[in-house]
């Protein structure tokens, strides 16, 4: 079937994580005919901040060459959060531990499934308890976080965003108004809170001396793993990606480094605009080499 010929039909779907919260995913397939299997789906984890909405551009080229993807908002962001982000709580881990779980457990059949992960779903898939359902994972722009890694200017901002203007901004709203700086969705204060204490550490939560089992749980994943980070991605450089990724440490990991030069300007949110598709080409064509067993 032709790519050009594919009619893609998306459709909203409601989850339920394990504590009862609500979370809204959209599974992308093609309306072919009956009896036509997809070679493989596609699960989405997203990066922090970012509605499933963004990534429905990557989901219809994959439905156009065979495959069936779910995209999904977590709690407290996109179509998952509550009427008022004041007074929310939550833990940032609720996000892979809950959220991501849920969708892992309703998409998996006996199709081989895959996951691609921006940012925050590089570390999100070393916190699975259900990671052995993944056959294969590529993220783009997974890092550990730190002002350190980024380069000088960068530096400054992340700072200055951390230690003046979130503190201010959450004390004003109860919430980090992240919409208003034009970065995203809006984040609960928890996750804010949680993001901030771990980006001081080098090796983000790795590092925090109240997660000493964290370390064990990335040690498990055996799942073949690529982290493809660009070289002007100046919030999760290749260093800020080899700082982190070095967890799954009991895989098989490529690391690829991407160069603006050849491919246009990519920064942290560029992997998932159209101008990418020759990277999501490549993704794809990774996991069409999988063998079942």
């Amino acid at each position: 079937m032709e790519a050009s010929k594919v009619r893609i039909k998306s459709e909203t779907q409601q989850l339920v994580a394990a504590d009862g919260y609500p979370l809204m995913a959209t599974i992308f397939t093609a309306q072919a005919q009956s009896g036509v299997k997809a070679k493989g789906k596609i699960l989405i984890a997203g990066a922090t901040a970012v509605p499933q909405g963004f990534y429905r551009r990557f989901a219809e080229f994959a439905v156009e060459q065979g495959y069936a993807v779910m995209t999904l908002d977590y709690r407290g962001v996109g179509l998952s959060k509550p009427a008022s982000l004041k007074g929310f709580e939550m833990n940032l881990l609720d996000w892979a531990t809950l959220d991501l779980v849920a969708a892992v457990d309703a998409f998996a059949d006996d199709t081989p499934l895959f996951l691609v992960g921006h940012s925050f779903g590089g570390h999100a898939f070393g916190l699975l308890p259900n990671h052995q359902k993944i056959a294969r994972f590529y993220t783009f722009g997974s890092g550990a976080g730190w002002h350190g890694w980024m380069p000088k200017m960068e530096q400054v901002k992340v700072l200055f965003m951390w230690r003046v203007l979130g503190p201010l901004l959450t004390r004003w709203k109860g919430y980090l108004p992240w919409k208003m700086l034009g970065m995203g969705e809006d984040l609960p204060l928890d996750v804010y809170k949680q993001w901030k204490h771990w980006c001081q550490f080098p090796h983000y939560f790795f590092d925090d001396p109240a997660m000493p089992h964290v370390a064990e749980k990335f040690a498990q994943i055996n799942t073949p793993i690529i982290a493809a980070n660009a070289l002007d991605d100046l919030w999760a450089p290749p260093r800020s990606r080899d700082a982190f990724m070095q967890a799954y440490r009991n895989t098989e990991m490529q690391f690829i480094d991407i160069d603006p030069r050849v491919t246009g300007a990519m920064g942290h949110m560029g992997y998932f605009r159209s101008s990418a598709q020759p990277l999501w080409a490549d993704v794809l064509a990774w996991f069409s080499s999988h063998k079942a067993s």
